[in-house]
């Protein structure tokens, strides 16, 4: 019964530290996938759908932004930079991203650790977890049979892999990067007919930036890059309206973090009350098994035990017992955290660093004071009663 009870405590309290540091882990690692996009500009709509999928590629059907919003947004004196982000296509459950070179690679800083960079617009760049090798050719394929059946169709055009890039712990590990240009040609943007010609020729337009009316075609979101804050603001402000939407990741974010909160603290509350039944049960334990031995204790006390010996001997029968828990509920807890956080990574695409930190073991050791606390009650329960009556129970 004693096992039985701390099993389940410990196994209730490594869920109250699962759900606490995937939570914490969560946040940083989606933080961290949004470092690079400083402003992205959108169609109007729902701003975490637009997130969503052009930060963490999660596809959905985004309305597109004119080729002359882009082409405004290059022009700018304020933006150092503009990369448009399609995410249309896919290969084998890998998203094709359509982008510019310089923000795949930030500007060098994550270049290609393999291979070569991207020279012509039939080529593509694959992230660190996509299983391809280089050299392959490719035929994406717009949506799949299980999202719409009737819209999922092979591209004509051929892309060959030519590079792989640098670890990210972000969604972009499992895409394959390809210009921007590749997607316009493959459906069509902006002239007509731009796939087939593209499958003949075997390459594409030129690439960009700058582009040009003649160039530029629409797309799902635009990620820009300011030069300073203040003109992040004024972009932000001049382009919420008339068919756009300007955000900043994290206006999208905070709701979900706040929803993730809420999550974490309801299940805390939920851990808390349980541990409080199961305080109340150890204790109940405690108190019977002191009981059974009563006649013992008296026979200590006959002897002339000092009563902090006395005391001692009984506390730390339950002390033992809760600090079993404790530590065997902190161990699960690590276990899980581990599991949880390679499940939840494959799952979204983030590196997330999910590990017992000093929230979690500031818990546990308020739960061991407090279970060593209530320990103590039988013990000053038996000090209490007198010897005769103790050896009368033997």
């Amino acid at each position: 019964m004693k096992v039985a009870l701390y099993t389940r405590s410990s196994k209730d309290e490594s869920a109250g530290l699962g759900v606490a540091s995937q939570e914490r882990a969560l946040r940083a690692a989606s933080a961290r996938a949004a470092d690079r996009f400083d402003l992205v500009v959108g169609a109007a709509g729902s701003p975490t759908q637009l997130v969503l999928t052009t930060v963490y590629l999660q596809p959905a059907a985004l309305d597109l932004v004119s080729a002359a919003t882009l082409l405004e947004l290059q022009a700018q004196e304020a933006v150092v930079a503009v990369a448009p982000v399609a995410v249309t296509d896919s290969y084998r459950g890998y998203p094709l991203v359509g982008t510019t070179m310089a923000f795949a690679t930030d500007d060098g800083k994550l270049g290609p650790v393999a291979g070569r960079r991207v020279e012509e617009t039939g080529e593509a760049l694959v992230g660190a977890g996509v299983d391809l090798p280089l050299g392959a050719r490719i035929h994406p394929a717009h949506g799949s049979p299980a999202e719409n059946i009737l819209e999922a169709h092979e591209h004509g055009a051929s892309i060959l892999i030519v590079g792989r890039l640098a670890p990210t712990g972000t969604p972009w590990d499992r895409a394959i990067v390809v210009p921007i240009e590749t997607v316009w040609a493959m459906h069509a943007e902006p002239a007509d007919g731009g796939e087939q010609a593209a499958a003949e020729s075997g390459g594409f337009a030129s690439l960009g930036p700058p582009w040009t009316t003649a160039t530029a075609g629409r797309v799902p979101a635009i990620v820009v890059k300011p030069r300073t804050v203040t003109d992040a603001y004024q972009l932000r402000q001049r382009y919420r309206g008339h068919g756009t939407l300007a955000l900043f990741p994290a206006e999208a974010l905070n709701p979900l973090y706040a929803l993730l909160g809420d999550v974490r603290d309801l299940m805390r509350w939920m851990a808390f009350a349980y541990d409080a039944l199961l305080m109340a049960a150890v204790l109940l334990v405690i108190a019977a098994v002191v009981a059974a031995r009563r006649s013992s204790v008296g026979v200590l006390r006959a002897l002339g035990a000092p009563p902090t010996f006395v005391f001692a001997t009984v506390w730390l029968h339950g002390a033992l017992l809760v600090g079993a828990g404790a530590v065997l509920g902190l161990a699960l807890g690590a276990l899980l955290v581990h599991a949880l956080g390679a499940a939840a990574g494959a799952r979204l695409g983030l590196a997330l660093d999910a590990r017992i930190g000093a929230p979690e073991l500031l818990l546990v050791l308020s739960m061991l004071a407090a279970g060593s606390l209530l320990a103590a009650l039988p013990s000053l329960l038996t000090l209490r009663a007198s010897v005769r009556n103790l050896l009368r129970e033997a």
